[in-house]
């Protein structure tokens, strides 16, 4: 018998036969184990199979070393694996030898590997009920260290089928405590996997064609095998459970439904729904005198259950099928859920029964939401939405001011569990998602701006204020208003609080707002002779800047208007023309929008703005008495924008008040014809502030405009 050591790795050999095989050896090595040394028996002979030169024992030493020791009591030792005994700890010194034929009794290696495993998953359980954040990060930090050590002894012996329930449990207790800890699955716990189901695979000598299926394939090869070794199938099912979760979490929801089929026994088409296949899959029970776990196959089954329920439902809320997303959510809404995931999930269901028309029904499941938990964002935001859909403006509101309050507190979050839990396998919430509530500032836009749709003035502008504080403050640098993926710019967010300081009579602190938006975008605008230059040459440009800035002279001028400064408003409008004609819509060739870009002017926003330039400033021309300048410009916001009525109407009573008869009756005549079509719906929308601008220059009464003109006809005309 003979002993090498390579490194930290003690290598026992038997004597050879010619033709490189073990034929007999007998040897006991000791190896630090936690605070003992571990006596390890080697055996090779005729009772025992038979290790040719390259597969020998291979033990890790810690410490750095071991000793060679006189055989001991060959009548006490126990048989571990193919040719192992351990006859137990012995003394840190191991200054003494048992006696040959002693009675004392020893424990086996795999009592003292499974004793540690049962300590370090007490010490978890312990760590997960202490109140001190700090204590309790420091003990699941050494549990961790703990399953990776013990890990790391196992892994340095050759694999043994006795030895491998107790190693594929460590390696899933490992998994589930290194994934609670980083609140997430990562590629080092997949890796963690293939190297159990190759440890599996390595009793059959067949591991290296194996390995080029990838983990699909490794699963395959195991399951089968499995099969055949009951003994391995609780662990087995155990790692399956991880492997499910993992791939959920990643949306590798192909081989989630692989693995489950081949945990099911059943691979056809009909087979794929993946809640029907968790529900099927049934993992083997566990012995009584098994060793501990942190969470069992089974626990995890209805974790993945949970939040497959979940995610599904989401996703089928997204694409509209309400049904199939009412059924998965409340399959959800059924299983274990941490409150959290309640509450999103109480929500969601709100939110598909508001869709589906039923809101009675939504709003119980929304207050159920409120009462579940401290997260209110949510519930809060899809209950403005159903007041709005209901009607309710006062209740509307009310949900959006709580919404905001509720975003500035800070709620401290419970201390995960030190187990895989449903959260950890849900998706990042996107923006458009029905469950993002966004930031303060974005809960603080939706306010201001519904206060505007609404009519609420004065609160619009007192809401518009705070939010363009924080702006101004640098407080919300990357501001992006709201969860929506048609949301205005910072700069159309400067444009909607004018508006509605204007429209709150508070025009001297819109001139404010509209100075300060300027002194931001003008360093953007191109000097007015490169624009005369790139208009001639054809040069493309950007029609952001441009539109900003003179949707900003057009605010400016309402405001002089509502001042009374008739010459700085006339002033402002012509300002904003001079750029709008220079303007051009790029929508259409432009690639997607860059953060500073978000929301392309379109044919659309670009014809409205110049009306409404034009009208503003042929109403400035009427009231200054010029009638032919007013004329000019009213004919030509009817040239630029003949789907906007308002330019026609002031067209008819400029002509009707120059007495230019006949042209004002071939008018009138149209916008009779016009007004009896059926209305169709706009299948365009324009900005908040153009909305509300559009409105202050509304001729006031159309059909009583139309019925004065037709009592002044003598008779009809044919045009």
């Amino acid at each position: 018998m003979g002993l090498s050591k390579c490194g930290s790795v003690l290598v026992l050999r038997g004597e050879q036969r010619k033709d490189g095989r073990i034929t007999k050896g007998l040897g006991l090595v000791s190896v630090p184990f936690g605070r003992n040394l571990c006596q390890g028996w080697f055996f090779c002979g005729d009772s025992g199979p038979d290790y040719d030169s390259q597969h020998a024992l291979r033990w890790p030493a810690p410490c750095g070393g071991a000793k060679l020791d006189r055989p001991g009591s060959v009548a006490a030792r126990e048989r571990l694996g193919h040719g192992f005994w351990c006859p137990g700890p012995a003394s840190a010194t191991m200054s003494h030898q048992t006696p040959l034929g002693s009675s004392v009794p020893h424990a086996s290696c795999l009592d003292l590997w499974r004793e540690k495993n049962d300590q370090l998953v007490r010490q978890a359980k312990v760590a997960q009920d202490s109140r001190l954040s700090l204590r309790r990060q420091q003990l699941a930090q050494d549990a961790l260290e703990g399953f990776r050590g013990l890990l790391h002894s196992l892994r340095g012996l050759p694999a043994a089928v006795p030895v491998l329930p107790l190693e594929l449990t460590i390696t899933c207790n490992f998994i589930t405590l290194r994934a609670s800890l980083a609140q997430g699955f990562t590629e080092d716990q997949a890796q963690d996997i293939q190297q159990g189901l190759e440890r599996v695979l390595e009793t059959q000598e067949q591991l290296g064609p194996r390995l080029e299926c990838g983990l699909r394939g490794l699963w395959d090869s195991v399951l089968h095998y499995s099969s055949l070794l009951l003994e391995l199938l609780p662990a087995l099912h155990h790692l399956a459970g991880l492997q499910a979760a993992l791939w959920l979490s990643t949306d590798c929801l192909g081989d989630l439904t692989f693995l489950l089929q081949t945990l099911n026994g059943n691979q056809n088409e009909a087979s794929r729904n993946l809640l029907r296949l968790l529900k099927t899959w049934s993992p083997p029970a566990e012995e009584t005198n098994a060793p501990l776990t942190l969470q069992d196959a089974r626990g995890l089954r209805n974790v993945l259950l949970t939040a497959s329920a979940f995610r599904q439902g989401l996703q089928e809320l997204i694409t509209g099928s309400l049904p199939r997303a009412l059924s998965s959510l409340r399959e959800a809404a059924s299983g274990l859920c941490p409150r959290p995931v309640l509450v999103q999930v109480y929500t969601a269901l709100g939110t598909c029964l508001r869709k589906m028309g039923n809101p009675q029904r939504a709003l119980l499941y929304l207050v159920a939401a409120l009462k579940g938990g401290s997260t209110w964002g949510p519930p809060l935001l899809e209950a403005s939405r159903l007041y709005q859909q209901l009607g309710n403006t006062a209740a509307e509101l009310e949900s959006l001011e709580l919404l905001v309050e509720a975003l500035n507190v800070t709620h401290s979050s419970e201390a995960p569990q030190l187990l895989i839990e449903v959260e950890l396998l849900l998706p990042r919430l996107h923006p458009a998602s029905p469950l993002h509530c966004g930031t303060q500032s974005q809960a603080k836009y939706l306010l201001a701006s519904r206060c505007l749709q609404v009519g609420r003035a004065e609160d619009a502008a007192e809401h518009y204020l705070d939010l363009l504080a924080l702006v101004l403050d640098g407080l919300e640098s990357k501001f992006s208003p709201p969860p929506s993926p048609t949301g205005p710019c910072i700069p159309e967010v400067f444009l909607e609080a004018a508006a509605a300081l204007i429209q709150a009579s508070r025009a001297q602190d819109a001139l404010t707002v509209c100075e300060e938006l300027l002194s931001r975008t003008s360093s953007l605008l191109p000097k007015m002779p490169q624009l005369w230059e790139d208009a001639r040459k054809g040069t493309k440009e950007s029609p952001h800047c441009p539109s900003w800035v003179s949707a900003t002279y057009l605010l400016q001028g309402q405001a002089w208007v509502q001042l009374g400064a008739q010459k700085e408003a006339i002033s402002e409008f012509s300002r904003c023309l001079e750029l709008l004609f220079r303007a051009t819509p790029k929508d259409k060739e432009r690639g997607p929008a860059s953060n500073g870009e978000k929301g392309c002017v379109s044919d659309m926003t670009l014809q409205q703005l110049r009306a409404a330039a034009l009208i503003s400033r042929g109403l400035q021309w009427v009231a200054s008495g010029q009638d032919t300048k007013a004329l000019q410009d009213f004919l030509l916001s009817v040239q630029m924008c003949p789907g906007n009525q308002d330019a026609s109407f002031h067209l008819l009573q400029t002509l009707r008040r120059m007495d230019r008869r006949d042209e004002a009756t071939a008018l009138w005549w149209r916008l009779e014809a016009q007004t009896k079509l059926p209305q169709e719906n706009a299948a365009w929308s324009l900005p908040l502030y153009l909305e509300t601008y559009l409105g202050w220059i509304r001729f006031p009464d159309r059909e009583t405009l139309l019925e004065e003109f037709q009592t002044s006809l003598p008779e009809p005309c044919d045009l």
